[in-house]
């Protein structure tokens, strides 16, 4: 896949344009380049959860997760190239399986809070969405293939099921909403 950097600063966008992996020149406010933008986001607030406390098996997860979206990235930066697979599909699938098994079925809404770790993974979980919809309308301006948008999707729920998991780490629990209505339901029934 293409050729590694050797200077970082290259002046070449300066214009306002940017290379694609097979050498093609567009604007820097293309979709394409917002997909990659965002997907490169992710991957860095994924680095940030990162330096937090986190049991071994979620750790080595995240880091797979990293280089899948590097993957991901690769493949949005070349044009009709393929170098997300479906197994990481698959592989995001089981983990939520997993992970969501241990979990309490919802049953109110939960804010993106908690301790630190878990309100990361939430903002891991709303950048995977934002991704997510500029790959889709990525998708409705070009050819693509569905494993980038469906990687996005699937990350997505995970990382909320992974904040979920963090908050339980310690003996926590999910931070609930309050709506005006049940607050003054639960303040009826005391």
């Amino acid at each position: 896949m293409g050729n590694r950097l050797t200077a970082i600063t290259t002046r070449t966008g300066d214009a306002g344009t940017t290379g694609l992996g097979n050498d093609q020149r567009v604007s820097k406010s293309s979709t394409r380049i917002h997909a990659m933008g965002d997907v490169d986001e992710l991957n860095s607030h994924i680095g940030l959860l990162l330096c937090e406390t986190l049991p071994d098996d979620v750790r080595t997860l995240l880091v797979q997760i990293q280089h899948q979206l590097f993957n991901l990235g690769g493949e949005l930066s070349i044009p009709g190239y393929e170098l997300l697979k479906p197994e990481a599909v698959l592989q995001l699938d089981e983990a939520l399986a997993h992970y969501n098994a241990s979990l309490p079925r919802l049953q109110e809404f939960i804010l993106p809070a908690g301790t630190r770790a878990a309100a990361q993974a939430h903002v891991c979980r709303t950048v995977a969405r934002r991704a997510e919809r500029v790959v889709v309308g990525l998708g409705a301006e070009e050819p693509l293939n569905d494993a980038p948008r469906q990687y996005l999707n699937r990350l997505s729920d995970l990382m909320f099921v992974l904040a979920r998991v963090l908050n339980r780490m310690d003996g926590g629990d999910d931070v609930y909403w309050q709506s005006e209505r049940l607050a003054r339901s639960r303040a009826a029934d005391n």
